[in-house]
Parts: C-alpha cells; structure tokens; sequence
C-alpha cells in the first residue's frame, strides 16, 4: 500500500530559461544602480567645480579690532564713573570724571601769572619810554650848552679885542692903568666862562650818553615784540594753556565708538597719570585674522572675497569679507621664544600665516561681532583663473 508522502516527486530543476531571467533581473538593478551611482558623482562633482574648486577654507580665524585703551592723561581722585563694562558708547561721552581741585587752582595761579607777565611788559614798555623822553631833554641840554658855548666864545672875542684896542693906545695916555687892568681882567672871565660852557657841553654830552644805555636796555626787552608776542608773556600764556588742558583732562571721554571693557577703575580711587583704566572695542570695525596653511597661499592674494560664519550666530548669518593684508610672517616667528630647527631632531611642521580680512560694515552693525569669537573663513581664489 502506498501513501500520498510516497507518491510526491522531488523539486524539480529550476530551467535555463529562469536562471537566464534571473540574472538579467540583477543585471538590470546592478546597471541602474551603477548609473545613480555616476550620476551622484556628476552631480556632485558639478556642485564642487561650480562652487568649491578653487576655494580654501580654515577654522582657525578670530575676530579682532584695534581697540583703544582709555588712560588718565592727570592724576588724582576718582570723582564719578559714568560708564560699566560692556556698556556702548560714542565717542565723546563721558567715562570718568576726576576730582578738579588742584587743576582748578593751577589753572588761576596761571592767570594771575599771566597778568603778571602783562604788567611787567607794562612798565618796561613804560620805562622804554621815559628813557626816550631823557635822550630826548638830554639832547636839547647839550643844544643849550652849545649855545652857552657860542656866546662864551663871542663874549672872549670882545674883551681881547677890548683888550687889544686899549692896549694899542696905552702909550698915549689915553687909557689909564686902572682900565687896562679892567681890560684884561674881563678877557679872563669870558675865557673862564667859556671854559665853563665847554665843560657844560661835554658834562651835557656824557648824560646823553648815560641816557642812550638806558633806553637801549630798557628798548632791549621790548624791541620787535607786541604785549602778545613778548617772551615773558607768551611763557606765561602756555602755562595758562597748559593749565587749562589739565582741567580739560580731568574728564575722561570715549575716543571712538565700542563697547566699554576691562573696566578697572572705581569712585574714590586715586590713579596716576598714564594708568590705564579701561578699553573701548570698536565693534562696527572689527576684522578677522583667518591663520591659513602655507600650502594654502598658491592662490591667495589680496583683494579676493571671503565668506565667513561664526558659531555666535550659527551658519544662518554669512559674512562678506574681503582680503586686506596678508602679515609679514608667521605667529611661530614672533613668538616670545620662536622655534629653533637647527637640530638634529628637525622635524617639519607645516606653518600658518595670518590674513586680515576686512568686514562688511552693514553686516557688523546689523550683526555685532565680538573680540576674540572663532570664525571659519572661505576665500573665493577663482577670480586668478
């Protein structure tokens, strides 16, 4: 007897005709998968010469900015502090008021110096001028002994001539001894008065010449100067000025437009001259330093655009730059103890050499970066092809 387990036949042999199937069926699916495999591969290589071929990026980028360090240009006491860290300003506004005492006391010490110096140009301009007026009556005093001179001399010429014609007809009788005595006596006194006005002339003379001095050292501090110009005066003016500054000085103002940082000043302290108490960071131009390799230099040059993202603002915001200086050598070179490859364990390392990159300024006051924010830089080298 038989059963159904007895009477099934085994599987049977899968055809040529299947197995031909079969194998074009995977063929097919190997051929199509080949072909969106090269398509991916076009497509991206594509996206990558249209977009990325000529392109060389870093993550090695920090933002920076010539900040300005606020210092105390006077010393003294610490009176009010109008600002606090991280607080904007502009420039101008106030930071720091000292206490201006002492300045205000320099400044009117100053004045009175000043007024001073005026009033002595005063009186030497004064003196300059009397002495003028002395040369002035010295000179007529020497015409008047001139003239007292002249008539010495006229006086002497009559009474030899007197002399002379009673002399002449003394052998006569005509004239007695008595007036020839008289005579002779009288031509002695002219000539001793005119001696006398030959004396006055040459005394008037040396008190003119005592006044000359005079007035050319009195004129000396007042020639070829105006009450404005003289020396005194214009010293004591540029103490006055000076004075002045320092009062100026005692409010402490914001030297450009940033963020207030590193506050280090408090009310009640005294700080020095030349202490610096705070930094202002100049945000709206800030700029990046990208460290490039020095494989990656090939192509770079100054002037080409530059895409920037920061992690400050995520991928979202892209930034505009473009490439405004490349540094003179590497961070390694102007380290405080730069590498020293003259040993015989020298192992190369590839270099990075720093590149300015310069913001958009609309991109920085809409978005504000910070001072020392990582950034990643993309420069565009396709424009040297």
């Amino acid at each position: 007897m038989t059963t159904a387990d007895d009477t099934a036949t085994p599987d049977a042999p899968e055809t040529a005709e299947a197995q031909a199937a079969r194998l074009g069926k995977r063929r097919k699916l190997l051929r199509i998968l080949l072909i969106v495999v090269a398509t991916i591969a076009a497509a991206w290589g594509i996206w990558y010469f249209l977009t990325q071929a000529g392109r060389v990026s870093t993550d090695n980028a920090y933002v920076g900015a010539d900040s300005a360090t606020v210092t105390a240009l006077v010393s003294g006491p610490v009176k009010a502090v109008r600002v606090s860290g991280t607080q904007a300003v502009k420039k101008g506004d106030i930071l720091v008021i000292l206490d201006d005492a002492d300045q205000r006391l320099a400044v009117a010490d100053a004045e009175a110096a000043l007024r001073q110096a005026r009033q002595r140009y005063g009186q030497a301009d004064a003196t300059a001028g009397a002495a003028r007026a002395r040369v002035a009556a010295r000179g007529a005093e020497i015409s008047q002994a001139q003239a007292r001179l002249r008539d010495a001399d006229a006086t002497v010429e009559r009474a030899r001539a007197e002399l002379a014609r009673r002399e002449s007809i003394a052998g006569t009788g005509a004239v007695s001894g008595e007036e020839l005595t008289a005579a002779r006596a009288a031509l002695k006194q002219a000539q001793a008065a005119r001696d006398l006005a030959a004396a006055g002339v040459t005394s008037a003379q040396a008190t003119r010449g005592s006044a000359s001095g005079d007035l050319g050292a009195a004129e000396a501090v007042v020639r070829g100067t105006t009450i404005d110009t003289a020396p005194d005066v214009a010293a004591a003016q540029a103490r006055l000025d000076k004075a002045r500054l320092d009062l100026e000085r005692t409010v402490i103002r914001a030297p450009v437009d940033g963020i207030v940082t590193n506050r280090q000043v408090q009310v009640g302290q005294r700080i020095a001259a030349g202490a610096p108490i705070m930094v202002v960071v100049p945000i709206d131009t800030a700029y990046v330093d990208a460290n490039f390799k020095e494989s990656q230099f090939r192509r770079i040059r100054i002037g080409q655009p530059v895409e920037l993202t920061s992690d400050y603002y995520g991928g979202d915001v892209v930034y505009r730059g473009k490439v405004v200086g490349i540094a003179g050598g590497t961070g390694a070179a102007f380290s405080l103890i730069p590498a020293q490859n003259a040993t015989g364990n020298w192992v190369k390392v590839v270099q990075r050499l720093p590149v300015r990159i310069a913001l958009d300024a609309a991109q920085l006051r809409k978005h504000p970066l910070r001072v020392g924010l990582s950034m990643e830089a993309t420069i565009d080298t396709r424009g040297d092809d």
